[in-house]
């Protein structure tokens, strides 16, 4: 396992999957380990995929100084990766929550990314929230699954701030597409692979600055996907077309179907079209 150390001395650590042209994968959560990406869905076929743990959490080390959970005091970690890697420009995927450090990293760096694909991506850095009412309305989509009723009174538990251990197991139905055995495997890991106490300060007072972060990312000179899933409330697949008409040439896909993790509900689907956006990527405008 690779190991590189961050400009505070942090040891980080990177999992390579696969072959060919790297793919820089920051994961969600916020502050999960890397491991729930797997090969996404069968992406290390067409692409090296570089995982990295973010900093406490899976293989990394945990920082002298917790503050640098803070989503922005992350952005010169993906810098040391990228620099780390030899690559002058990176292409970069980032899944959930990851999406906010990926929008800042590209808002810093602007001309070292070659690609952006931001996957069921939040985007508080560029000031849009997910809400209540969001997921309310991803919920009703999915009142007819036989597990419905007792995951949607939990949720309300959530909702009310009156949530027990149990009730935040018993929502996980509705960040998937299919609540299969291999849906269940994934989110039972959710728990041990992610770190609590840096989750609670990733979006910390001071972490956004959309206004600046926009502009920044106005005269971005990248290609950029965004990939919703149809039953997924964080983006609701509108709310993704708000985070795309932010970001100059970007292009919003919808895969049907879908909830939070696509690479699970459907990973021929999900590869294909990230491969496809990637191959274009490659080729100088």
């Amino acid at each position: 396992m690779p190991v590189l150390t961050a400009p505070d001395g942090t040891p980080l650590a990177y999992h390579v999957v696969g072959e060919g042209e790297p793919l820089l994968c920051l994961p969600g959560g916020p502050m999960r380990a890397s491991a729930y990406l797997g090969d996404l869905g069968g992406m290390a076929a067409h692409r090296q995929l570089i995982r990295l743990d973010l900093r406490g959490t899976g293989e990394s080390g945990v920082p002298a100084d917790p503050s640098t959970y803070r989503c922005d005091r992350q952005v010169d970690d993906v810098e040391t990766l990228r620099a780390h890697l030899g690559l002058d420009r990176v292409d970069v995927l980032a899944h959930s929550a990851a999406g906010d450090l990926a929008l800042l990293h590209a808002a810093r760096h602007p001309d070292r990314i070659r690609s952006l694909t931001l996957v069921t991506a939040w985007a508080r850095a560029l000031g849009i929230d997910f809400t209540e009412e969001h997921r309310r309305e991803a919920a009703a989509l999915r009142s007819a699954e036989p597990w419905f009723p007792a995951a949607y009174r939990s949720y309300q538990a959530v909702w009310s701030g009156t949530a027990t251990d149990a009730d935040w197991d018993a929502i996980a139905p509705f960040f998937y597409g299919r609540w299969d055995a291999a849906a269940q495997r994934h989110a039972a890991q959710e728990v041990p692979q992610s770190n609590e106490e840096a989750g609670e300060r990733y979006a910390a007072a001071g972490a956004f600055d959309p206004a600046a972060t926009r502009a920044a990312l106005a005269a971005l000179d990248a290609p950029v996907l965004l990939l919703a899933g149809a039953l997924d409330s964080g983006p609701l697949p509108r709310v993704a077309e708000e985070i795309a008409a932010l970001l100059p040439g970007a292009a919003l896909t919808v895969q049907p179907g879908a909830g939070h993790y696509p690479w699970l509900d459907a990973p021929e689907r999900f590869t294909r079209t990230v491969a496809a956006f990637l191959r274009a990527a490659e080729v100088p405008a």
